[in-house]
């Protein structure tokens, strides 16, 4: 069965489509109860593909709507010219819910005012697939029943976290929002290196993205910390031996990835202003 209240999807691109697709593939909202805003031709095209209503502006919405939410999914640098057109559903009381990295709770509460319901969520593309990561934080005029049902909907796309200082997502949209880029750029060296070793394209390609895929799998089902993993398929003076002697020599992967995570996490920042 689906939750009770419509939801509203402002931007439908490629976080808004993996949330949505989440959504409605796991029932937790029914088709008739999902309006996506989206003014691309082709993107709306694909959310109404999926039996969603879509409009190319938020004007276009039917009368007398009242979602239960508003989920803004624009790209932070859009976001504030887009914000006007939704002042007089949040008004009506419904909670926004913005998934746009780095935008402040507080940017939300100077728009729509402080007795505005404002949810911030960091999600991630493998959303798309149910296996995202999705964090959570609300302010202080979010009832539990609101916050509840936002995170009841974000579930059905993966596991869901809940933090009470936002000074966090910073550092959450570094991790688990930008992380999958991080992977797929591993998968991407991965295979090269596959190459490089002699392996033709398609079997390299295919052993790199099944092995981090199957490693991924294997943690989280094991339930087994990484790093005792990684030493039970290390054999001393062995071939995983040598390799990691290259990876984890000076820490070099390990300050690689702080690095990588720090430069978000600042980006992030700047985004909120």
């Amino acid at each position: 069965m689906s939750t009770n209240g419509r939801v509203v999807l402002a931007g439908c691109g490629n976080m808004g489509f993996a949330m949505l697709q989440g959504w409605l593939q796991s029932k937790k909202l029914a088709a008739d109860d999902a309006l996506v805003v989206e003014p691309n031709d082709a993107l709306r095209d694909r959310a109404a593909g999926l039996g969603a209503i879509a409009v190319a502006s938020a004007e276009d919405l039917p009368d007398n709507l009242a979602p239960a939410l508003i989920i803004m999914a624009v790209k932070p640098q859009v976001m504030d010219s887009v914000l006007p057109a939704y002042a007089g559903l949040a008004a009506e009381g419904a909670a926004i819910v913005s998934v746009a990295a780095g935008i402040t709770i507080n940017r939300f509460e100077k728009a729509f005012g402080p007795q505005t319901a404002v949810i911030r969520v960091m999600p991630n593309t493998p959303a798309a697939v149910g296996a995202g990561m999705m964090v959570i934080c609300a302010n202080k005029a979010t009832s539990a029943e609101q916050l509840d049902f936002a995170q009841n909907l974000m579930a059905a796309s993966g596991e869901t976290a809940v933090v009470e200082d936002e000074a966090l997502m910073d550092a959450v949209t570094a991790v688990s929002g930008s992380g999958p880029a991080y992977l797929f750029h591993m998968i991407e060296a991965l295979t090269e290196a596959a190459k490089t070793a002699g392996l033709p394209d398609d079997l390299a390609a295919l052993l790199a993205g099944q092995t981090i895929y199957g490693a991924a799998v294997y943690q989280k089902q094991s339930g087994v910390e990484p790093g005792t993993l990684r030493e039970q398929v290390t054999s001393p003076g062995g071939t995983t031996a040598a390799a990691l002697s290259v990876l984890m020599g000076e820490d070099r992967l390990t300050k690689l990835m702080t690095e990588a995570v720090e430069a978000a996490r600042k980006r992030s920042v700047e985004l909120g202003g």
